[in-house]
């Protein structure tokens, strides 16, 4: 009988930890919690031309295991966007990437990019978006396929937040925390 309510105790706490994981933190967020902001996000106004991004990638135990810089170029064509990145890290590697966006009139977003596993969904609601994914990472970073989330914020400078959450089985194993600014004319 010990054996039971020692497993019963195990099924409870991993129920408590996932529904206070499910319900409550980053995971829990959605677009309509941002659609009372009095600022708007619209992605084709506010990632839009030359961006500089700097970030900090944290592994699974939360410490720092990347540092990066990025230049990105996003282009609109009314709803569609062709967004280009060249990402610069400390350890001296690069990566450059690009997605293609596009934005329906009820502010949901479609996103592709050669290293996602199927398309990625998302919206933009009040001063937030939203981006939902599955990236394959490359093969020099193991290859593994991780469920993703982005959060971008739009602070009242026009700077934006990311907050990413990297899970592989619903684990986290990594975060990205960036800012993006647009480039001064020179």
């Amino acid at each position: 009988m010990t054996v039971f309510y020692i497993a019963l105790g195990m099924v409870l706490t991993l129920a408590v930890l996932w529904l206070g994981r499910r319900f409550s933190g980053f995971t829990a967020q959605t677009p309509d919690d941002y659609a009372q902001d009095t600022q708007q996000f619209d992605i084709r106004r506010d990632l839009n031309g030359p961006l500089i991004c700097d970030g900090v990638i944290y592994g699974p135990m939360g410490r720092v295991v990347s540092r990066f810089t990025g230049d990105f170029d996003v282009r609109w064509d009314g709803n569609r966007g062709v967004m280009t990145e060249h990402f610069k890290y400390e350890s001296g590697g690069e990566q450059h990437r690009y997605w293609e966006l596009t934005v329906g009139n009820d502010g949901a977003i479609r996103a592709s990019a050669p290293d996602l596993v199927g398309e990625g969904t998302g919206a933009q609601r009040g001063g937030a978006v939203c981006l939902r994914y599955r990236i394959r990472l490359p093969e020099d970073s193991g290859g593994h396929v991780l469920d993703t989330t982005d959060w971008m914020y739009l602070t009242p400078n026009g700077t934006i937040v990311n907050r990413s959450q990297f899970r592989k089985y619903g684990l986290k194993v990594a975060e990205l925390v960036a800012t993006m600014r647009k480039v001064e004319p020179a």
